[in-house]
């Protein structure tokens, strides 16, 4: 047992092998970059149930929940449900939704018995990744086929989760040929409201099934096919600016229906070691259904090619090209209008990277730069620069400047929004009369793309087994934010004579970030190991943007107790603190949309599982044990009621066949 957990001690400092940072398989601790791995089995013993709660344990990673189906993920700042500085894959498929410029998480499923393991980038990746790749890049990379052989049936419930179950069954086809399928499903209930005068509806229920196929034609080439289907009702309750007052109309039990299916393929050719091109082409569809905030389908083509190679022992080059397009469809709501309501938008990319050996074993110089055109901001370029020094065989320094955009969703170009309905001062023109005042949220189609530049500096060190450090400091600056332009009231007739206030979204924003990310594992026995994480984030904007700005916590720290006292034995305990934030959303008592401060969290979880037999695991978590309730995030959309996490215990089994 203990040598086991040596190995992953080791692994997770210097030996994991990690494709997302630089696009080709090389181990953490040569990466110029600020990287975490999740493992499968860290993800398996935190007790989380999905992956916005799984990314809790990256230190950087901002996770907020709103309620029982929304979240909030960012890195380093600018976090909110409908977050757009973090792109995010799935084995390599963009799952970053360009109707918005972010993720939809409760549309985001895998069966994470069968994750390989989460690779989380902080900092721009936008060299190898492109736009929107601007804070960070998660990639959510799957078990190969021949490792998830034969039967896994996993069923459990609880307080909070009403019941969740998935089967899995792997089987070889042939020598060189694996396959799997899974379906799983689960029901949620409802979370507390976040308060005592007001009633909330969130529960969530999703069914989900897919494939993965795995098979090698030669020693040189593979290919991997996969695919996903889901179905998944969400209910919400909402609140309808209306022209009467109280100007806003309650909707209990609003449901959402959400749909779609996804096909991914990877083919490689391995020429040597150190040469190798791949093609990557995806599919994907998906279909939501809201009250407020209108009926969406997006489908989304996608081909990857890239090619890597040396040239000189000193000179390792990888390059390639993409081609994407998107074909949305809005149905307009009572509240958003998208115009037009259909448009096909394309994205045509090429990237160059090459890493320089300056002295052997000792200095490394990686230069890079990615290039995109864009139907909606025109081209843009996003290079970077990295500086890697190894002063011994335990330690590596590394530092790194980067540009990186992200580019401007449909809505910032071409939506109109009813925000929100107050009532005028006494107009004298109608005798001293108050008129409602409608708040139109218009887009911008001159909007640009906004801009990052980013400075960062690593350092990593291992002693011997037992104990290794990663510290990452950043500076970040950003050029061209979301703003808003406030016109001139006039006069409508439309629905009842009322003001329309027109708002317009413009790029005056700026803002600063500067902090540090710490990542520290002791294997303090050979049965208890210490995981502890620490982030510090200050956030500076200026005035355009000052009102409108979530903040995300200032300190943000994770200790996790990894204990095996017995053989078949396994507890751990997760203990974490967040300090103060304010998000935007929806405030119940002025029934409008404004930033509300949200106090310091402190969380603990738990989880204790026995294997009594090798093919059979019985486990029971506790999560948020501190806090019968607390508010921990609101949706900045000001159209969703908050809710207040609730307190959860469940009990779980997974068994092998």
């Amino acid at each position: 047992m203990a040598d086991l957990l040596n190995a992953h001690v080791i692994s997770n400092a210097k030996k994991t092998r990690v494709t997302s940072a630089s696009k080709k398989a090389e181990t953490v601790a040569n990466v110029p970059t600020a990287v975490y791995v999740i493992s499968n089995d860290d993800i398996k013993r935190s007790g989380a149930t999905s992956v916005p709660e799984v990314l809790r344990l990256a230190p950087g990673v901002d996770v907020a929940r709103a309620n029982a189906s929304k979240w909030g993920v960012s890195i380093r700042g600018f976090n909110g449900v409908f977050a757009n500085k973090l792109l995010v894959l799935v084995d390599g498929r963009s799952v970053y939704n360009p109707g918005f410029s972010g993720v939809y998480w409760d549309a985001q499923d895998v069966m994470l018995e069968d994750v390989d393991r989460i690779e989380v980038i902080r900092g721009p990746a936008a060299t190898l990744w492109g736009a929107n790749a601007v804070n960070g890049v998660i990639n959510i990379i799957s078990k190969d086929a021949s490792k998830t052989q034969g039967g896994l049936l996993v069923a459990g419930g609880g307080s909070q989760e009403n019941g969740f179950g998935a089967l899995r069954y792997g089987q070889q086809l042939n020598q060189d040929t694996f396959a799997r399928a899974y379906v799983k499903g689960f029901n949620r209930d409802n979370f507390k409201p976040a308060y005592n005068d007001n009633s909330t509806r969130d529960g969530w229920d999703k069914q989900q099934g897919g494939f993965r196929l795995d098979t090698r034609f030669s020693r040189q080439d593979e290919l991997t096919l996969q695919g996903d289907l889901y179905r998944s009702g969400v209910e919400q309750t909402l609140t309808k600016p209306t022209l009467s007052t109280p100007f806003r109309e309650s909707i209990q039990n609003s449901p959402s229906n959400l749909s779609g299916w996804n096909l991914n393929s990877r083919y490689t050719h391995t020429f040597s070691t150190t040469a190798e091109y791949s093609l990557q082409f995806y599919y994907d569809h998906s279909e939501r259904d809201e009250y407020l905030i209108s009926k969406q389908q997006l489908d989304t083509f996608n081909v990857d090619f890239q090619n890597s190679f040396r040239l000189h022992p000193d000179h390792t080059t990888i390059w390639g090209l993409g081609y994407r397009a998107n074909l949305d469809d809005f149905a307009s709501s009572q509240v958003i209008q998208v115009v037009p309501n259909r448009r096909n938008t394309q994205l045509v990319t090429a990237f160059l990277q090459d890493e320089t050996t300056l002295i052997d074993d000792a200095l490394w110089l990686t230069i890079g730069s990615k290039f995109e055109h864009n139907d909606f901001s025109g081209f843009e370029g996003q290079p970077t620069a990295k500086l890697m020094w190894a002063p011994s065989h335990q330690q590596r320094f590394w530092t790194s400047f980067s540009r990186a955009v992200r580019t401007p969703s449909r809505i910032e170009h071409n939506i109109h929004a009813l925000q929100d309905v107050s009532l005028s001062p006494p107009i004298a023109l109608l005798g001293g009369q108050s008129l409602p005042v409608a708040i139109i949220n218009n887009g911008n189609p001159n909007y640009k793309a906004e801009v990052e530049l980013s400075y960062e500096l690593g350092y990593r060190y291992t002693l011997s087994n037992h104990l290794s450090l990663d510290i990452t400091a950043f500076y970040n600056d950003y050029d061209n934010l979301r703003s808003l332009s406030v016109g001139s009231p006039y006069l409508s007739n439309s629905g009842g004579l009322h003001l329309v206030q027109p708002v317009d979204f413009i790029n005056l924003g700026k803002a600063s970030t500067y902090g540090f990310e710490t990542a520290t594992t002791w294997q303090m026995t050979d049965w208890w190991r210490w995981d502890m994480n620490y982030s510090f984030l200050n956030t500076s904007v200026n005035s355009a943007i000052q009102s409108a700005t979530a903040m995300s916590p200032e300190h943000k720290l994770s200790l996790r107790a990894v204990v095996d006292p017995f053989d078949d034995v396994t507890i751990d305990f997760w203990l974490r603190y967040a300090s103060s934030s304010s998000t935007l959303g929806l405030d119940c008592v002025s029934r409008s949309l404004s930033l509300q401060r949200i106090d310091s969290l402190v969380t603990f979880d738990t989880r204790l599982a026995w294997k009594p037999f090798p093919s059979l695991e019985i486990s029971l978590v506790g999560q948020n044990l501190l806090d019968d309730r607390r508010l921990e995030f609101t949706d900045e959309s000001g159209f969703v009621v908050p809710s207040a996490i609730s307190r959860g215990v469940y009990g779980k089994f997974s068994l092998e066949f």
